[in-house]
């Protein structure tokens, strides 16, 4: 594929969520990503082409019980520039394929390390998935509604946004680095500190006394009537996010209720919940695609909310081509978008016997030590 990365070669240690969501990353802007799969290891899918975060790597299973399996992927890695692994702390070291081991062959090498506690701290041995990690963060505690249980905002805070997107972001940062200095490094990426680290904003504005640390009770949380989602007549929903006094004006103009005293409040808590029930009871008054009507065109800040389904097919995403079919499934598109370097349409992730012999090729390996290590099952 063309893109920006292209030229990159990268190693990905095969695992499930944030990391492969890195490698989606640096494979949708060109760089060579290898997926290291283990023999025999099932997925969460069994249908590789429905799995879109491998898309667009090449993919070879390799034993890493067998000394020459790990040895493989040694040389792999020594032709590489970058490699990365989302394991438990000592895993890679106890394989034998840890950053001492790999950088004395190519001092050049970026490690990326995806964790959610991070390589050292108390937690750090510990089992946990995106829930926890957020939860440490504090960015669960922000999300809900007043008097409500925290709301798991599915796992796009922890392990995508604060875990693989920040770790693609390192090992480009490193990438780079390494290409001024002729030295690679270790990145210790861990998703409760990603997850914390997209939580800034609103740290920020609880250090100035703007944000109190209490959920649904503020701007951004559901609390005003001007940011919040509102059910239509048909049971679907607008999204409404009218912050700013000339975006707010013209969403009641709108509405209907440009010349109502109490609306004139608009940043008093205490008309908030009122005035939420009276929008609420307009809203409800018409269907979704009646207010996109009416709101479309506008600075109402005032959007449709689009199921999974009827995401792809809404006239702005279709316009953009914000979907793309890859191998007859609809996905994602890769974002963003470059003027010189643009990338190339997302392909499944290519793997068998060409792509095997091609791969370990590449590495140094010759022809027939392909066929030896295929015929003692170290590689597949």
């Amino acid at each position: 594929m063309p893109g920006p990365l292209e030229g990159l070669r990268i190693i990905e240690l095969a695992g499930l969520g944030p990391g492969p969501f890195c490698g989606m990353m640096l494979a949708d802007h060109g760089a060579e990503v290898i997926r290291v799969d283990r023999i025999g290891a099932a997925g969460l899918i069994s249908d590789p082409s429905r799995e879109f975060l491998n898309r667009s790597r090449k993919s070879i299973a390799v034993n890493l019980k067998d000394p020459r399996g790990i040895d493989l992927v040694r040389r792999l890695c020594a032709s590489a520039d970058g490699v990365f692994e989302g394991f438990r702390p000592g895993v890679m070291e106890r394989l034998g394929l840890g950053p001492d081991e790999l950088f004395a062959a190519n001092p050049k090498l970026v490690y990326g390390r995806m964790t959610g506690w991070g390589q050292a701290g108390p937690y750090s041995g510990m089992a946990g998935h995106d829930i926890n990690y957020i939860a440490l963060s504090g960015a669960l505690h922000a999300i809900g509604r007043k008097r409500e249980r925290p709301l798991p905002p599915l796992n796009v805070v922890g392990d995508f946004g604060g875990g693989g997107m920040v770790l693609a972001f390192g090992m480009v940062a490193a990438l780079l680095n390494a290409r001024i200095t002729g030295k690679g490094q270790v990145i210790d990426c861990a998703m409760t500190e990603g997850s914390a680290l997209l939580m800034t904003m609103i740290y920020s504005l609880r250090s100035q006394g703007l944000w109190r640390d209490e959920r649904g009770s503020n701007l951004l949380d559901s609390a005003c009537h001007y940011y919040d989602t509102y059910e239509t007549a048909d049971g679907k929903y607008i999204a409404v996010g009218a912050i700013e006094p000339q975006f707010y004006r013209r969403f009641l103009e709108l509405l209907g209720f440009a010349d109502d005293p109490d609306f004139a409040m608009q940043n008093d808590p205490r008309m908030w919940e009122k005035l939420k029930q009276r929008i609420a009871e307009r809203v409800r008054g018409k269907t979704r695609d009646e207010w996109r009507t009416i709101f479309d065109g506008s600075d109402a800040c005032v959007a449709p909310v689009m199921s999974l389904d009827e995401a792809p097919q809404h006239p702005h995403n279709a316009a953009r081509q914000a979907f793309v079919e890859v191998a007859g499934s609809l996905q994602p598109a890769p974002a963003p978008r470059y003027s010189g370097t643009p990338t190339g349409a997302p392909a499944a992730m290519a793997s068998g016997e060409n792509v095997l012999v091609s791969v370990l090729m590449n590495a140094g390996v010759n022809e027939g030590e392909v066929a030896s290590l295929k015929a003692a099952g170290v590689v597949a």
